[in-house]
């Protein structure tokens, strides 16, 4: 068995001939950049990259396994150098049981089956060359779709508002919406963590996986997963979430929830905070809040015994989160240590302080262990490092 990092939920941002896909992610964002990226800037052994249901996506990977570039595994996934590709794809659902609307993430084990389902989807979505489309069709047709091509089933980002399972404003539990014996997994979000997550009795059957969600190309890795598996396959990571035969989730790396863009309530109009008992913003006087995902699990708590074993959460802080640390520093730390990954949880104080001034050291040191102080973001703004 062998430890491997997992990111497995990024964006492409623009196809090879430069057709937007996420409209709101980085024309940089692209297939080949990603996995550029993922094999030799971040260390990243198995990214999920959920576009893959565009067709000329799914053209320009046939061309590169044709080409010799990438390979496809025969237990699912697609290498590249020292990174595995697994096939995903997000949707939104928004039907006769779920007033949200709800993201969820799809993964398929090779490019059949990924055609396969970018066909069924076809006629369901308003345009099959964008990411993140509502899907007009039942959530549990879905999964079961899913499940028929042997894919997995996620809840994205559940805590995040507007676009998730439970930051949706509309008080349903996932079993109203969703067969819960077809998800294979909840995907936190930014701005909550596993003690979060395990307030809510109905999430505690579930593995957590933590993403990042990346718009961008510095994004990819900002949180992640250590998982253990005996190959980085599609069908080793199936095992992994379902925790069986040794394979399962060894920890979770995620932003310190007071670093994402939603844990706090704060004013829709101008940002401010929200205080507890004021109808109206001081600041301008609106009455319009975005509701942080430390207030609403305060509404969906429950009181329930969860004696299950979860893997440790540790609140990793993202080099580019660091106050000082810019691209020329990056550069010179990754001309030492190869990757975002070897920086951030191999290289020794004393190597790091040979390169970087020492300031710039107990950030790197202390957010390897827990302990930089952060102020809490919300409203779609993040949340920032004020010191050590």
């Amino acid at each position: 068995m062998n430890d491997y990092f997992a990111d497995l939920h990024i964006h492409i941002g623009r196809t090879k001939s430069g057709k937007p896909v996420k409209i709101t992610a980085s024309k940089t964002l692209t297939l080949e950049n990603i996995l550029i990226e993922a094999s030799e800037h971040k260390g990243i052994d198995i990214v999920g990259v959920i576009d893959c249901h565009v067709p000329e996506v799914l053209q320009d990977l046939r061309e590169r396994i044709e080409s010799g570039e990438c390979k496809e595994l025969g237990e699912g996934g697609i290498q590249f150098k020292e990174t595995i590709l697994i096939l995903g794809t997000e949707l939104e659902i928004y039907d006769e049981f779920c007033k949200g609307p709800i993201h969820v993430l799809v993964f398929m084990p090779t490019i059949e089956k990924m055609i396969q389902f970018s066909e069924w989807l076809r006629s369901r979505v308003t345009n099959i060359t964008l990411s993140s489309q509502r899907i007009y069709e039942n959530g549990r047709v879905l999964q079961e779709k899913v499940k028929e091509l042997d894919g997995l089933f996620i809840p994205a980002h559940i805590f995040t508002p507007h676009k998730s399972l439970y930051g949706s404003g509309v008080d349903f539990s996932l079993k109203e919406v969703f067969d819960p014996s077809l998800i294979d997994a909840v995907e936190l979000g930014l701005s909550s963590d596993t003690s979060m997550a395990d307030e809510i009795a109905e999430l505690h059957e579930y593995t957590y996986i933590t993403n990042s969600d990346a718009h961008s190309l510095p994004k990819i890795g900002r949180e992640y997963q250590k998982i253990c598996l005996e190959a980085p396959t599609f069908a080793e990571l199936k095992l992994a979430l379902r925790e069986e035969k040794g394979r399962k989730i060894v920890a979770n790396y995620g932003l310190n929830p007071f670093l994402g863009k939603y844990y706090i309530t704060t004013c829709e109009k101008c940002g401010e905070q929200k205080k507890a008992g004021e109808p109206v913003c001081e600041k301008c006087g609106s009455r319009r809040f975005t509701k942080g995902v430390s207030n609403r699990l305060k509404e969906l708590a429950s009181e329930s015994n969860d004696d299950r074993e979860r893997p440790p959460y540790i609140h990793q802080v993202p080099l580019q989160f660091i106050p000082g640390l810019g691209p020329k520093t990056l550069l010179k730390l990754k001309a030492v240590f190869q990757t975002e990954m070897n920086i951030i949880h191999e290289a020794a104080e004393n190597e790091l302080a040979e390169i970087i001034p020492e300031k710039l050291v107990s950030y790197i040191i202390a957010a390897r262990e827990g302990k930089l102080q952060v102020k809490a973001g919300g409203g779609g703004i993040y949340g920032k490092v004020t010191g050590v």
